[in-house]
């Protein structure tokens, strides 16, 4: 069974009285080379456990499968998963997880503790939070391989001068990068927007770093991105002016400047010293 075929996908819903969700971002990955790209970027190997969100069809779980020794499908629409029961029913390696993976453990089942990549086409207004519920959890993967929005992707790979919350979210745990751009036509229905294959690998970064503290701040200097550093510090920190000033000049940091410009060697050392 082709699943990237339009008039494949078409019949398994119209079998299952289903539609594709524009409200749960479903646009089925139809292009046979993007999913071949994902595939070898994930760098799948016989002993990986992968961890698949919003499989849909099944399309880019069946290829996980005959590479990986486990995959664990989490799923949020029933009737989906009752085509997923269909289209995967051939593979031993694949658990269906009807659930939202917002509201669930990061790691289920056979996943605490063991190393598992997680790989997925997202559903576009999912990517942010489901990063951070990742890159936050207690056992973290070891790679992220998704396909997101380009610009979601263009904004988490973002670097000084146009740094953003988001970017530095993301940046303080992993290391991300735009692997490749995918057209929207790749996708059927086809979204308004471009996606982008986005490669996000854990740098565990230094335990020493309180990140509470570190996103208390990082979120003060954001609040208002256009203003400078030592205003929005000063007034969300609710501290002396001229104590944030010494604070940030003592870390090399000039008073007037934007949120956007600093590193994320900035942010860390500002946590530290603060």
């Amino acid at each position: 069974m082709d699943l990237t075929s339009k008039k494949v996908i078409k019949n398994l819903l119209k079998k299952y009285g289903a539609r594709p969700s524009k409200g749960l971002g479903q646009n089925f990955l139809i292009n046979k080379a993007v999913i071949k790209k994902i595939i070898k970027e994930a760098r799948l190997q016989f002993k990986d456990i992968v961890l698949e969100i919003g499989p849909g069809i099944g399309t880019l779980t069946q290829e996980i499968a005959k590479k990986a020794k486990l995959v664990i499908a989490v799923e949020k629409d029933s009737k989906m998963v009752k085509i997923l029961k269909e289209t995967l029913k051939d593979f031993q390696n694949i658990e269906i997880v009807k659930a939202d993976i917002l509201k669930i453990k990061p790691t289920p089942y056979t996943l605490n503790a063991k190393p598992y990549k997680v790989v997925a086409n997202l559903p576009f207004y999912l990517s942010a939070p489901v990063i951070r519920k990742f890159l936050e959890a207690k056992f973290p993967p070891e790679l992220m391989l998704l396909v997101v929005q380009k610009e979601v992707a263009q904004r988490i790979c973002a670097k000084p001068p146009d740094m953003n919350l988001l970017a530095a979210s993301v940046q303080f745990y992993a290391k991300p990068e735009i692997i490749s751009y995918v057209s929207k036509k790749s996708f059927w229905p086809m979204p308004e927007v471009n996606g982008a294959i986005l490669q996000i690998t854990p740098t565990y970064t230094d335990k020493k770093t309180d990140s509470r503290k570190f996103f208390r701040i990082v979120k003060a200097g954001f609040s208002q991105p256009r203003k400078q550093l030592a205003n929005n510090l000063t007034k969300k920190l609710e501290l002396d002016k001229e104590r944030i000033k010494s604070w940030l000049l003592k870390n090399n940091i000039q008073p007037n400047r934007r949120a956007e410009t600093l590193f994320i060697k900035d942010w860390i050392n500002l946590t530290k010293s603060y």
